[in-house]
């Protein structure tokens, strides 16, 4: 039998070949979290952002060049508007099976509206970040949400038949105590939970390292209560996983601050605007917008790709200092592609 699935064709100079793209198709979002930008943001003018054509130009010669995983995020990308149709016209790389899976990164906002369009597309799976499930918290994390839409999401998409792995930026002194209930409620309802360290990305109003907990006192939290086993599952991101005995479900560990989880890194981060940055963690960036613009044919936008994974670092320089809370580089999470 012959496999028609074509070879990574992009291979970086530490010989990890990326086959994962993050986009961000806006860095708008109807939530203003703490730990992720300022309240008062100013977003990109609307006419610099790339046209939703442009997107799946460039989604398809990635997939082209052996990317398999396209993930959508933002800001918040089920604010974009004419997503779903984007969604619908780059599925075509599902059906063909050039790609392996569309997946999504929401806050759960507008899920009660998109769910099923979104396993009609081809999402089978969604990322839902959720930091707390007290109504008050949320709020006051998000600055104005309102749980109790992020909750009718979830059912939303449940019934649509999407597998759901829930987000949890690890904050402390603000949800350390709610994280096994949490983790109790996503496995009773069938979900995943992901845990997450705050990133010095962008200047917040807080101060990062009063908010940073490293997740090595998670898992020490979490032992002394269940049985927690390594196991060998992995998704396309940079989490690792155990299962929880007494639960059976998974809890996973993404640990950018206290243990790097660069030597395997697949990925790079497209904006909304058409920069490609090779890092989460670095500025090194590749401009896609004027080469997409230059030309109808997309010879120029494969080389200026080609260049840039070229040039993709081993790993970021991500520190939480006792006394400094300078951000790692300037521009917000919502504007790289969380």
């Amino acid at each position: 039998m012959v496999d028609n699935k074509k070879t990574t064709e992009l291979v970086d100079p530490f010989g990890r070949a990326v086959d994962y793209l993050r986009v961000s198709v806006t860095d708008r979002c109807d939530l203003r979290c703490v730990y992720c930008m300022s309240e008062n943001m100013t977003f990109l003018p609307r006419k610099d952002l790339l046209s939703l054509e442009e997107l799946d130009r460039v989604c398809s010669v990635f997939v082209e060049k052996g990317v398999r995983r396209l993930r959508l995020t933002g800001g918040e990308p089920l604010v974009r508007r004419g997503l779903m149709n984007f969604i619908k016209d780059i599925s075509r790389h599902l059906r063909s099976g050039d790609l392996d899976e569309i997946t999504i990164t929401t806050n759960g906002t507008q899920l009660s509206r998109f769910a099923s369009q979104l396993a009609d597309y081809g999402v089978k799976r969604i990322n839902l970040s959720l930091d707390t499930r007290d109504p008050q918290k949320f709020h006051d994390v998000t600055r104005w949400g309102e749980l109790a839409k992020v909750m009718a999401g979830i059912d939303a998409a449940r019934k649509a038949g999407l597998a759901i792995k829930v987000n949890m930026v690890a904050l402390k002194g603000f949800n350390d105590g709610e994280i096994i209930d949490t983790m109790k409620w996503c496995h009773d309802l069938g979900m995943d939970l992901t845990m997450i360290e705050t990133m010095p990305l962008g200047e917040i109003d807080g101060d990062r390292n009063e908010q940073y907990l490293p997740l090595s006192d998670v898992r020490n939290m979490l032992r002394k209560e269940f049985t927690l086993k390594d196991i060998a599952y992995k998704t396309a991101g940079p989490a690792r996983y155990v299962e929880v005995e007494e639960t059976g479900g998974k809890i996973g560990f993404i640990t950018p601050m206290s243990h790097s989880f660069c030597e395997s890194c697949n990925r790079v981060r497209l904006t909304c605007t058409g920069t490609l940055y090779l890092c989460l963690g670095k500025d090194d960036a590749a401009d896609l917008r004027a080469p997409l613009r230059a030309s109808a044919d997309n010879d120029l936008v494969s080389r200026v790709i080609d260049e840039a994974i070229a040039r993709k670092p081993k790993g970021h320089d991500f520190m939480i200092g006792r006394d400094d809370s300078t951000p790692a580089v300037n521009r917000h999470m919502s504007l790289t592609g969380g």
